[in-house]
C-alpha cells in the first residue's frame, strides 16, 4: 500500500499547482488531493464551482466597465486598450479553466489507466512541477508588488486632497472604472481583489502549461530511455512491439491533454506576445528615467522617481524569461516524440523487423506536440517566430509614434 502511495503520478505532480489555482477560482475540481483518481469529480453546485462562477461574473463586470469607459470618452489610447485586453483575456482564461475542470475527472481516469499499464519509472517530474510552481508564482508576486509599490509611491508623492491614500491608490490604478462609477471603499476593495485574481490567472496559465509539458516529456523520455538501454543487445520482436505500444500510449496522452488545455495554451501565448510588446514599448518610448516629483522640496521617494522604471524593467525581463520557459519546455514534448527514430535507425540489419519499421513509420507519420487550439504547434522554431513578430510590432508602433500615455479624465 505504501508503494502505491509513493508512486509518482500525474495527480501528485499537479496537486500543488491546482490547489493554489483553486484559491483564485481556477479549475474547481473536487478530490484533487485523493490518491484514488476515481474520487476526482466535478460538480456545478460545489463551493469551488460557485466561487469560480462568481469570479467569472466579477471579471465580466470589470471588463464591461472598462469597455464603457472607452466608449464614453472615445478613448482608444494604448493604456485603455491594455486594460481591456488584460481584463478580457484573464476572464477568458478563467472560463477556459472552468471548462477544463468539467473534463478533468474523465481525463484523470484515462491517465491513471495508462499509468497502471506503464507506471512512471522516474518520479523527478513531480519535484520539477512543484519547483516550477514555487518559482513562477514567487517571481510573479515580486512583479505585482513592484507594480503596486510604484503606484503607492506616486500617490504618496502626489496625493489627491479629496481621497485618503488607499482611495488615491485605487483611483490611480483603475481610473477607467471609477470615472464611470462613483468611488466607494468597498468597490475599491472588490476591484483590487478582481485585479489580483487576474494577475494570478495570467501567470498561472503559463505555469499550468509548463507542468503539463514536464509530465508529458517525462512519459516520452521514459520510452526513449528503454530504447537506449536496449542498444547493442539482442532484442526479440516482442520488445519493439511493447515499446511501440507504450509510445502510442504516451502520444495519446499528449493528444488527450491537448484537447483539454489547447485553449489555455492559445490564450497564454497570445497574452505573452501582447504584453512583451507592451512592456518593451514602455521601455523604448519612455526610457529608463525618473518621474518628476510633485513636491518642490527634497525628494523623499525611496528610489527617487525610478520606481516605475524598475517595475517596467523587471516586468519585461520576467515576461521574456517566463515566455521562453513555457515555449521551450512545451517544445520538448515534440522533440522527445522524435527521439526514438535516432535509436531505431541504428538497429543492425540482423535485428531489423516489421515492428521496428512500424515504429519508425509511427514516429515520422504523426506530429506529436501541444498546440494552441491547433492553430499552431509548440516547437522550438515557434520561439524565433514570436521574436520576429515582436520586433515587427515594435518597429510599427515606434514608426507611428504610439506611446503608452495614461489618459486623464
Amino acid at each position: 500500500m505504501d508503494i502505491i502511495r509513493e508512486r509518482p503520478t500525474f495527480q501528485n505532480a499537479m496537486k500543488l499547482t491546482i490547489l493554489i489555482g483553486q484559491f483564485f477560482g481556477l479549475n474547481p475540481v473536487l478530490g484533487i488531493t485523493n490518491i484514488d483518481t476515481k474520487r476526482v469529480r466535478f460538480s456545478y453546485i460545489s463551493v469551488r464551482s460557485i466561487y469560480s462562477i462568481l469570479t467569472i461574473v466579477g471579471q465580466v463586470v470589470v471588463f464591461l466597465l472598462c469597455t464603457t469607459y472607452i466608449v464614453m470618452y472615445s478613448d482608444t489610447s494604448l493604456h485603455s486598450i491594455t486594460s481591456m485586453v488584460f481584463g478580457s483575456s484573464n476572464c477568458i482564461t478563467t472560463i477556459l479553466f472552468f471548462r477544463a475542470a468539467t473534463k478533468w475527472p474523465k481525463l484523470m481516469n484515462y491517465i491513471t489507466k495508462v499509468e497502471t499499464i506503464y507506471p512512471n519509472i522516474d518520479g523527478a517530474f513531480v519535484t520539477k512541477c512543484n519547483l516550477s510552481c514555487i518559482i513562477v508564482l514567487t517571481l510573479a508576486l515580486v512583479e505585482h508588488v513592484l507594480a503596486d509599490f510604484s503606484k503607492v509611491i506616486y500617490v504618496m508623492d502626489c496625493p489627491n486632497p479629496k481621497l485618503d491614500t488607499y482611495g488615491g491608490f485605487i483611483m490611480h490604478s483603475f481610473p477607467w472604472i471609477f470615472t464611470v462609477i462613483e468611488y466607494k471603499t468597498y468597490l475599491g476593495i472588490f476591484v483590487q481583489f478582481i485585479n489580483i485574481q487576474c494577475t494570478f490567472n495570467w501567470n498561472f496559465a503559463n505555469l499550468f502549461v509548463i507542468c503539463v509539458s514536464i509530465y508529458l516529456t517525462s512519459r516520452l523520455e521514459q520510452v526513449n530511455r528503454k530504447i537506449l538501454e536496449a542498444k547493442g543487445k539482442f532484442i526479440p520482436n516482442s520488445f519493439w512491439r511493447n515499446m511501440r505500444e507504450e509510445y502510442n500510449r504516451a502520444t495519446s496522452l499528449v493528444r488527450r491533454l491537448d484537447d483539454v488545455i489547447g485553449g489555455i495554451i492559445f490564450i497564454s501565448f497570445a497574452n505573452n506576445l501582447f504584453f512583451i510588446c507592451l512592456q518593451l514599448l514602455n521601455t523604448l518610448a519612455d526610457g529608463i528615467k525618473a518621474l518628476p516629483s510633485c513636491n518642490i522640496g527634497a525628494d523623499e521617494r525611496p528610489l527617487k522617481g525610478y520606481e516605475q522604471a524598475v517595475y517596467f524593467m523587471y516586468s519585461f525581463v520576467f515576461l521574456v524569461m517566463r515566455s521562453l520557459a513555457v515555449s521551450l519546455i512545451a517544445a520538448r514534448v515534440y522533440s522527445a516524440s522524435k527521439e526514438p527514430a535516432f535509436a531505431l535507425y541504428e538497429i543492425p540489419p540482423s535485428m531489423y523487423c516489421t515492428e521496428v519499421q512500424r515504429f519508425l513509420d509511427q514516429v515520422h507519420g504523426e506530429s506529436v506536440a501541444l498546440s494552441g487550439l491547433r492553430f499552431f504547434q509548440v516547437k522550438r522554431g515557434l520561439v524565433l517566430t514570436i521574436a520576429g513578430t515582436i520586433v515587427t510590432y515594435e518597429l510599427v508602433l515606434l514608426q507611428f509614434g504610439i506611446k503608452p500615455t495614461v489618459p486623464k479624465h
